[in-house]
Order: C-alpha cells, then structure tokens, then sequence
C-alpha cells in the first residue's frame, strides 16, 4: 500500500470518529438543559474548550459565548476545521480518493451523510431540529463502522481505519474527563450563588452519556455517580470501547499486523504503563490536570510517530530522525 493512500485511510477513521464525538457532545449539552433546575445555567464555551478549537473561535471569551454562537460554530462554521460539517467534508474527501479498499455501500454512506449535513446547516441551532440531525450523524457512523466489521476485509486498510478512530477516540474521552465538572459548567449558578455540589451526580452523568458510558458504568462500577469511579471507569477500565485503556489495547492490536512498529508499539506500551500505574484517587485531589495534559501530549506524539513510520516521505522522516538525535 502507497504511504500517501495509508495515510487517507487514516485520517478517515479519525475525521469520522471526529464527527460521531461532536455530535455526541452537543447532543449531551442541549439535553443536560433538560436534566438541571430552571435558572442554572450551562457553560456552552466549554465545548469549545474540549474539542481544542479555541483559537479559531474570534468572537471573544468562550465561556460567555451563548449557545447558538457556539452551536453554530461547532457544527457549521466552515472556518473551524474541527467543526462537525468540515470534519464529514474531510472524510469524504478521503474516502472518494481511496474507495477502492473499501465496500462501495461505506463510500455512499459518508457521502449521503455529508449532503445530509450540509443542506441542514443552517437548521443546527434550532434545539428542535438539532437533536434530529445529531442523532442521525451518530447512528450513521455507527452504521459505518458496523459496515466495515461486517464487509471490509480486516486487512491492512482495515487496521489503519482501527488506529485513527481508537487514537481519535481515546484523544476525546482524556478531553471530556479533563473538563470534568467545573469545566463542563463553569458558571453553574442560581442569582449568584454558587449551587455546583448538589448537581454533581447530574453532571457526571453527562459526562458518562456524552460517550454512551452511563449504563456500562452502571453494571461494572456498581455505585453511585461519582468523580472518582468515573474518572477511573474512563481512563483505565480496559473493557469500555470508549475508554482510553481500552483504545490503547486496540492500537496495540492493530500495530502489531503492521511492518516497522516497533517504535509505535513502545510508545503505546508507556503510555498504558503510565495510565496503569497512576493513582487516579490522589491526582483527583490535586494534579489532574496536569496528569492529563501529560496523557494527551503522550497521545499526540503517538500520532507523529504513525505518520513519521508510514506516511511521512523517507527524506523527511530521515532528517527529521537526525534532527533528533543532534538535539
């Protein structure tokens, strides 16, 4: 396989993943309206802290950004890159250049779902429609990746499909544990009054329905909603799909059917040692953040070592190795 093909196939299964998390975060948001007392309000400038899209949003402060500023900006706004109609617009692009390792139907699915998208753009900030339009994106790329599970040939192609989504995956769920609860509703309050511990359960339940969690937690946790399980169940339960313990593991998989990955799977395997070996109890207390910041810095270089390994022309990936080792 062409390392410039390699590369497509890649960033499909990142920019598709993308789109599903998007939606899936605004979804949460406008329904968390529903779930909270009359007078509280919903910081709606965290999204745009989470999705890390913060210096292409020219309209001021995040957090007093109302929601259909920041609605429209992360589902329309074709000068977000991150936003959710140009996400779908990449992955097209990918998939009509490299259709030919894929089923015709996967094709035809991303291309219907981007004109779906599209001619609906401007309808995103009605709640009415909105949560229409979000629900059919999330359950179209579900159907995607149920698609290539049951047709695409779980060759190489399909592995690399595997590695961009779970590296996306995993990127997004240390985003939304990052922001957690002050961060998901940083001005949580009634005439005033700060009112953020009585709603703690509620919130954390957000953050478990914005990555479909909350029954899953339910059966193995087997205790109330609280920062500490949740935070544990997302970041080192090896068994959730969406959690990053269990993205690592898959990467790890798939790596392993690939030549040269040698390199790639050593940095995996430091990044599950140090998820393993943290005390998440304590960092809860004071350091999160910063423990956080660590794992996504750890998962973004992982990203450069795929593409300095498979896509990256050899002179570059030459000079950029001798750069390296003169520092």
């Amino acid at each position: 396989m062409l390392s410039r093909v390699a590369e497509r196939i890649y960033w499909l299964g990142r920019y598709m993943e993308r789109s599903e998390n998007i939606a899936r975060l605004v979804n949460v948001n406008s329904n968390l309206l529903l779930d909270l007392p009359s007078g509280v309000r919903v910081g709606w400038g965290s999204l745009i802290d989470i999705s890390g899209t913060g210096s292409y949003f020219e309209r001021g402060d995040t957090q007093l950004a109302d929601e259909k500023t920041v609605v429209n900006f992360i589902l329309a706004d074709k000068k977000n890159p991150a936003s959710l109609i140009n996400s779908l617009s990449f992955a097209r692009e990918n998939a009509r250049i490299t259709r030919e390792t894929m089923p015709m139907e996967a094709w035809e699915l991303i291309n219907d779902l981007y004109h779906y998208i599209r001619e609906r753009a401007d309808k995103v900030t009605s709640r009415r429609d909105r949560s229409t339009i979000l629900l059919h994106v999330i359950s179209s790329v579900q159907q995607f990746t149920g698609l290539l599970s049951g047709c695409m040939s779980h060759n190489n192609a399909y592995d690399l499909i595997r590695i961009g989504r779970n590296l996306e995956r995993a990127d997004m769920t240390t985003r939304i544990v990052d922001a957690g609860l002050v961060n998901l509703l940083p001005h949580l309050s009634i005439g005033g009054t700060e009112v953020l511990e009585p709603y703690d359960n509620i919130l954390w339940m957000s953050v478990l329905r914005s990555l479909s969690a909350y029954q899953m937690y339910r059966q193995q946790v087997r205790d109330r909603v609280n920062a500490n399980a949740v935070v544990k169940f997302l970041l080192q339960n090896e068994d959730f799909p969406r959690g990053v313990a269990h993205c690592l593991k898959r990467l790890e998989q798939c790596l392993w059917a690939l030549p040269n990955s040698e390199k790639v799977l050593a940095s995996i395997v430091s990044i599950q040692h140090k998820l393993d070996e943290a005390d998440l109890d304590e960092l809860l207390q004071s350091g999160l953040h910063e423990y956080i910041d660590e794992l996504q810095l750890a998962i973004g270089n992982l990203h450069f070592s795929i593409a300095e390994t498979w896509f990256l022309p050899v002179v570059v990936a030459q000079s950029q190795s001798q750069e390296q080792k003169s520092a």
